[in-house]
């Protein structure tokens, strides 16, 4: 079992690097075509949605930044529930987490080359969409081997150019903004709670993501600390930046934001003609790029942890003996990311995330009364919420409430992976014990 003193992988990870990790969690695609739906459901109080849905997010991030002061490992929620509720749970956990940012990253680089496809048109099928899905998973996984430092360079970069096209919208949408833009003074008639509830449960899935960045604590030069400061300034910022996106496109387009499937975009033709469609479409381009990146990065790790502790096969534990990064875990995780990029677009199994992530999320939160009761380590401060357990209390009835949204078919779906978890579980357990 890994130990702070034992875990090999270097820790060269900052506050800012876990942020620009959270930062990529939470801003994918979703932000460029989210905007039009929550017009259609909130008109012009859409803003006022996104500032309030990020103060209710604020109790899982904060409960999150408690619970990631306790440890000091790669693994993130995997060392989380394992602590506090057995190994069973634990690779459970890793292994639903697992298949959910697996899918997901599929789904995100089809996405990426389809966009792609805006600009040049071949590489919409046939062997160049192969070769190009191949080019992009190859040499993500050649940066995240070569190192951690080379690998969150490439993340940082993608990072700044992502925030730049948006920034462009976010600048521009201020000139025409007013109060009526964020219903303040506004005549559009108040949603009713049906409504308001699935605008809601909407956005608040915008607000996903960041749980990738606690993944590499192994990795962070003081986890204890910075972990707890870059979850919190990674909300902020993207909480900041959401609600400036939507009350700019609204202002922009007015009613027309809810009528379009590229709301982002369309807003700024309108501002700058074809140049700011150009700009965005980059924008979305980047923004795609940043996250598959730092999942490439981040997700590895998981394998990589479960390893360490006995529950994957020694495999995914090997470190390069140069690099010290886990060569195994990345060569595994690139080589089923492209053969499932290859072979479909996964949509309904990238839908599995959201209640993967909500299941994950509560487990977490519930480990929280234990770590505070057996943490024994005094010489270490803690992140340490205030009011006892009133946030994760809170916490807790958000993603109870977000669950009541989930599919009968996604149950199942998650019920299964979790079956064939619980047999490799099985067999791994076994062909320890054999020897």
């Amino acid at each position: 079992m890994q130990t702070p003193d034992t875990e090999p992988l270097k820790r060269q990870l900052t506050t800012t690097g876990i942020w620009v990790l959270a930062i990529n969690g939470f801003i994918g695609a979703g932000i460029f075509g989210s905007p039009a739906a929550v017009a259609g459901y909130m008109g012009p109080y859409g803003a006022l949605l996104f500032l309030g849905c990020g103060l209710l997010m604020l109790t899982v991030i904060l409960s999150f930044a408690e619970i990631s002061s306790y440890f000091k490992n790669t693994g993130g929620p995997v060392q989380y529930t394992r602590r506090v509720f057995g190994p069973f749970v634990g690779f459970q956990t890793g292994w639903a987490f697992y298949i959910a940012r697996l899918t997901a990253f599929a789904a995100n680089v089809n996405l990426l080359v389809s966009t792609m496809g805006f600009f040049f048109e071949e590489l919409t099928g046939g062997a160049a969409r192969i070769l190009t899905l191949f080019a992009i998973v190859a040499f993500l996984a050649w940066v995240n081997v070569r190192g951690a430092k080379e690998a969150m360079a490439s993340v940082g970069v993608l990072t700044l150019l992502k925030f730049i096209p948006l920034m462009v919208l976010v600048l521009g949408g201020v000139l025409y903004l007013s109060p009526e833009a964020v219903g303040i003074g506004s005549d559009h008639p108040l949603p009713d709670a049906t409504t308001f509830g699935a605008a809601a449960l909407l956005v608040i899935y915008a607000f996903v993501g960041w749980e990738a960045a606690v993944i590499p604590a192994g990795e962070s030069k003081n986890p204890v600390r910075d972990m707890p400061r870059a979850l919190i300034l990674a909300l902020i910022t993207v909480t900041v930046l959401y609600t400036l996106i939507q009350a700019a496109g609204y202002a922009i387009l007015g009613e027309g934001l809810a009528q379009t499937e590229r709301p982002l975009v369309e807003a700024a033709s309108a501002m700058l003609g074809t140049t700011g469609a150009v700009i965005l479409m980059i924008g979305v381009v980047v923004s795609v790029g940043g996250n598959v990146a730092s999942t490439m990065f981040t997700t590895p790790r998981l394998t990589y942890a479960m390893a360490r502790d006995g529950k994957l096969p020694e495999f995914f534990a090997r470190v390069h003996p140069i690099y010290n990064t886990p060569v195994g875990s990345v060569v595994f995780f690139s080589v089923l990311v492209f053969v499932l990029s290859v072979y479909g677009s996964f949509v309904w199994l990238a839908a599995l995330s959201a209640l993967v992530r909500i299941l994950i999320y509560m487990l977490c939160i519930a480990a929280i009364p234990s770590l505070r009761k057996n943490d024994t380590n005094t010489d270490e401060p803690r992140f340490r919420l205030p009011g006892g357990y009133t946030i994760p209390a809170i916490a807790m009835i958000i993603c109870a409430w977000l669950l009541l949204s989930v599919s009968t078919t996604s149950i199942l779906a998650t019920l299964t992976f979790l079956g064939i978890g619980a047999l490799v579980y099985v067999w791994m357990t076994r062909t320890a014990a054999a020897g």
